[in-house]
C-alpha cells in the first residue's frame, strides 16, 4: 500500500495532480475508501414493500438493495456465489427471489440460497447450502429514509460517520411531515473524469459559480444572488472529516429559503415556513439555504432538489447517478415543477452540469499529459481565513474560499493512508442547536 501523503499538503493547498489518474492510487481508493466508509445506496421509498428490491453500487461493486419478505432492509453483492455471474440485471422490481441465469442458483430477498439445480443428483445433498447465501455487507442502517452501507465490519456506526454533517442534511430530507421520497428514476450517465473532481466541487466551490454558470445565469435558467465572484453572503462551511457545504447565510433580514422568481415555489416555501422552522429552528429556516453539499466521499444533494453519487469506473471515469429527492407531502404541481427543474439543470443534458462536466473532464485530461502531470494543483484560496461558527456547525470561510476542497482531501489522506478504523478520527454528532438567532 502507498502512502499518499506525500501527494497532498491540505495545509498549504498543494496537491499532486497523479492522485487523479494514478492506477495504483485508484485501487487504494477501492479498498481504503470505497470499501471501509459508510456510502449511500438508496432510499426506502424505492423500496417500500416487503421482496422490492433496487440496484446500486458500492464503489465499483454492484450491490441489490432488497427489503425481504418480513419488511429487514439489506444490501447484498450482487453476485452469485457460484461462478460471480450478476443475480439480477433488473434496475429495481419486486420479487421474492433472485435466480442465477448461469446454472439457477437461486437466492432469496434476505440472501439465503434456496435452490440449488441438481441439489440431490448431483451434489448428493451434501452441499452446505447455509454457507453459500449472498455476500452481505458489514453493516446497513438508515437516516431518514436514506439507506447506507458498509463493507467494513469495524467501521463506526452511521450517526458517528456523519457526524454533525447530518445536520445540514436535514434541512433536504427533514422539511416536512412524513419525510422525502424518490420521484422517477435516476438519471445514470459517465464522463470521463475522476470522480474526486465532482465530490470536491459540490463539497462548496463557490469560487466557479459567476465563471462556470455565467452563461446560464444570464439566461435565467438557474437560480443566482448576483454574478459578483466575492459575494458576502454565500459561504462555505467545513462541518469536518472532508464534509463541505457551501451555503446562503443572510443573518436577520431577508429570508433566502423565499428568494425564488418562480411564484409556485416562494408559496409553498411561505406556507411551510412555520412548520419547517418548528422542525429545524430558526437558523435553518430563516438565516440559511444550502447551495451544494457532499458527504465525504462521495454523496452529494442539492436543493434543486438531488441527491448524487459519483461512483468511480477507474481513474479516469466516473458513472454519474441523480436522484429527484422530494417532500412525500408536496402537492403534484410542485413534484412536476421539481423533476422538471431537476432534468432542464442537473440531468446529463442539464444547463448547469454540462458547464460542470466539461470542466472536471478537462481536470482530469491535463492529470495524465507529460507536462502536465509535473505541476501541482492549487486550493490555497482562503487559507488562515476560517473560524467556527456559532449558529451552524462547523468553520466557516469568507467567500470565495477552497477550505472545504482542503479539508476533502485532507480526509482522504487520512483514510487512503490509516490501517484500519481504530487509526481514522471519528467526531460523534456534538453541535447544539441555538434557542435563537441573532
Amino acid at each position: 500500500m502507498s502512502n499518499v501523503s506525500s501527494f497532498v499538503d491540505s495545509n498549504i493547498g498543494r496537491i499532486d495532480r497523479r492522485i487523479y489518474v494514478d492506477k495504483e492510487i485508484y485501487d487504494q481508493e477501492l479498498e481504503q475508501i470505497f470499501g471501509r466508509c459508510w456510502l449511500f445506496i438508496g432510499h426506502e421509498s424505492q423500496i417500500s414493500k416487503p421482496n422490492d428490491f433496487a440496484a446500486a453500487y458500492m464503489g465499483e461493486d454492484p450491490v441489490l438493495l432488497t427489503r425481504d419478505a418480513k419488511g429487514k432492509l439489506h444490501a447484498f453483492l450482487n453476485m452469485c456465489r457460484h461462478r460471480g455471474n450478476r443475480i439480477c440485471r433488473a434496475d429495481a422490481g419486486n420479487a421474492p427471489s433472485f435466480m442465477c441465469t448461469y446454472h439457477g442458483w437461486t437466492f432469496a430477498t434476505d440472501g439465503k440460497l434456496i435452490g440449488v439445480p441438481g441439489y440431490k443428483e448431483a451434489y448428493f445433498e451434501e452441499l452446505d447450502r447455509s454457507q453459500w447465501g449472498l455476500v452481505e455487507a458489514a453493516h446497513v442502517d438508515s437516516y431518514k429514509g436514506l439507506v447506507f452501507a458498509t463493507w467494513d465490519k469495524q467501521a463506526p456506526t452511521l450517526k458517528d460517520f456523519m457526524g454533525d454533517m447530518a445536520w445540514w442534511l436535514d434541512m433536504l430530507v427533514d422539511r416536512r411531515e412524513g419525510g422525502t421520497e424518490v420521484l422517477g428514476g435516476i438519471h445514470k450517465w459517465v464522463i470521463n473524469a475522476n470522480w474526486k473532481f465532482g465530490a470536491e466541487n459540490f463539497g462548496g466551490d463557490g469560487y466557479h459559480f459567476p465563471i462556470t454558470h455565467g452563461s446560464t445565469f444570464m439566461r435565467g435558467n438557474a437560480p443566482s444572488r448576483g454574478p459578483g465572484i466575492f459575494s458576502a453572503n454565500r459561504h462555505p462551511i467545513s462541518p469536518g472529516k472532508g464534509n463541505g457545504v457551501l451555503m446562503t447565510y443572510d443573518g436577520p433580514g431577508p429570508n433566502p429559503n423565499l428568494e425564488t422568481q418562480n411564484p409556485m415555489l416562494r408559496n409553498y416555501m411561505v406556507q411551510n415556513l412555520p412548520e419547517l422552522e418548528k422542525r429545524l429552528g430558526p437558523a435553518r429556516a430563516k438565516q440559511a439555504i444550502i447551495n451544494v453539499a457532499n458527504m465525504f466521499p462521495n454523496f452529494t444533494w442539492h436543493p434543486a432538489p438531488i441527491l448524487r453519487m459519483w461512483h468511480p469506473r477507474g481513474p479516469g471515469q466516473t458513472e454519474m447517478w441523480s436522484y429527484c429527492i422530494i417532500d412525500k407531502a408536496a402537492p403534484e404541481e410542485m413534484r412536476q415543477f421539481l423533476r422538471r427543474n431537476v432534468a432542464i439543470s442537473f440531468g446529463p443534458s442539464g444547463a448547469t452540469e454540462q458547464d460542470d462536466m466539461n470542466n472536471f473532464i478537462q481536470c482530469t485530461a491535463t492529470a495524465r499529459t507529460m507536462a502536465g502531470k509535473n505541476y501541482k494543483m492549487n486550493v490555497q484560496l482562503g487559507v488562515g481565513r476560517d473560524s467556527m461558527s456559532e449558529v451552524m456547525p462547523g468553520k466557516v470561510s469568507p467567500s470565495p474560499s477552497e477550505t472545504n476542497q482542503r479539508s476533502f482531501y485532507a480526509r482522504w489522506t487520512e483514510v487512503m493512508d490509516a490501517p484500519s478504523w481504530k487509526e481514522i478520527s471519528v467526531e460523534k454528532p456534538s453541535f447544539k442547536e441555538p434557542t435563537a438567532v441573532n
